[in-house]
């Protein structure tokens, strides 16, 4: 049956795949067809991860992209790429009068650097395939909008939608599409870590106007619009998921 959305034939490679968004979006896309390879730091979530992709012959690499020994190393493992999506980060709230190179450098390092640096060295191996599309997980933070204690978390995601506009053109001879995906608040594990109590979440629901956060399938299912052919002519674009935040 014709869906340009399918993914049959396609290897994707999703990093931060341990849970959250990086899950779903591996789980969801092995839904579709994809052969999926997912990273991750945590071999016992990834494993759990694994155990779920639907069809067969995925492949799995425990990889810590907050190193750059790991990051100069993962393109030997990986085969050609039609897709990758970036989906590890992390996030600490500190307000702004409180932060410190130390935060900066840990938070940029996995949540710009390491996608950056990992993209460059796959081009240059050559293991992303021509008309391969590269998707970044962003936030509405910092490109669109921010919250209090999150000036950091903010800026990292600013920074990558920045350079994926730039990687797009750059990399538009080679018919690589590069996108952003910037969703507002989502239930993973990652707001639950206990910075923010869940009388605070509960609140600040009542700000979307759907009264609800978003579910991490609603943002793969996204990722899988960047990486079928069905946005062969989308580049460059920031595509928000955000329950309607950011219209108030």
């Amino acid at each position: 049956m014709y869906n340009p959305f399918s993914l049959n034939g396609k290897t994707i490679l999703v990093t931060g795949a341990s849970s959250g968004i990086g899950k779903a979006i591996a789980l969801e896309c092995s839904k579709m067809g994809a052969f999926i390879i997912i990273t991750g730091r945590n071999e016992e979530r990834l494993n759990q991860t694994f155990d779920l992709l639907e069809g067969s012959n995925h492949k799995k690499i425990i990889c810590d992209l907050s190193s750059e020994e790991s990051i100069s190393e993962l393109p030997n493992q990986l085969p050609i790429l039609n897709g990758i999506v970036y989906a590890a980060g992390i996030v600490k709230t500190l307000p702004f009068q409180f932060i410190s190179p130390r935060e900066i450098n840990s938070i940029f390092d996995v949540n710009f650097l390491a996608p950056v640096l990992l993209s460059q060295s796959l081009i240059k191996t050559k293991k992303i395939s021509k008309e391969a599309s590269i998707v970044f997980i962003s936030s509405i933070d910092g490109p669109v909008t921010t919250h209090i204690g999150n000036s950091v978390y903010a800026a990292s995601k600013g920074a990558i939608t920045a350079i994926a506009k730039n990687m797009a053109v750059d990399l538009a001879p080679k018919k690589i599409r590069v996108n952003c995906i910037l969703p507002g608040m989502t239930e993973t594990p990652l707001i639950h870590r206990g910075d923010i109590t869940q009388e605070q979440l509960d609140i600040d629901k009542k700000l979307y106007p759907l009264k609800r956060y978003g579910r991490p399938e609603e943002i793969a299912y996204a990722a899988i619009y960047f990486l079928s052919d069905a946005s062969t002519w989308t580049t460059g674009a920031n595509l928000i998921i955000d329950g309607g935040f950011t219209l108030l």
